[in-house]
């Protein structure tokens, strides 16, 4: 994964993953899963129109993590049990399991969720869980 590019300038939230990143899929074959289809097709959406639902799916498949981490962040500063289509905080479950190197790739993103996370209570016993584990280094 290249540097954090929120760090070095604005996101451009008029722009799909795929311009931003420089990297065109081929259309997905027939016979794609549902899945596979939808996030082929939230790739070209312009990042500023996804929605939670959108960011968890795109998140939970390691899709544009440079992008897509600072836009779920700025959700989660707000509402932090965010819900797309599956649960009470499912976006904030989907950004918590990331890989560690993505948080040691962009401390700065880590601060902000673990202060995020810090002010939590009563949360489900997984997902107190998972923030567990992403607060223990």
């Amino acid at each position: 994964m290249r540097d954090d590019p929120s760090v070095t300038r604005p996101l451009n939230r008029d722009r799909s993953l795929e311009e931003l990143e420089e990297d065109r899929w081929p259309a997905p074959s027939g016979d794609a899963t549902r899945l596979v289809a939808t996030a082929h097709a939230l790739r070209r959406k312009p990042i500023g129109e996804l929605t939670v639902e959108d960011m968890r799916l795109l998140l939970r498949q390691n899709e544009g993590l440079p992008y897509l981490l600072p836009l779920a962040l700025e959700v989660l500063r707000l509402e932090p049990m965010a819900e797309g289509h599956m649960y009470e905080g499912d976006l904030l479950a989907a950004v918590l399991t990331r890989s560690p190197e993505i948080w040691s790739k962009s401390p700065e993103l880590g601060r902000e969720l673990r202060l995020i996370v810090s002010a939590l209570s009563d949360l489900t016993p997984d997902l107190k869980h998972e923030v567990e584990r992403f607060l223990t280094p």
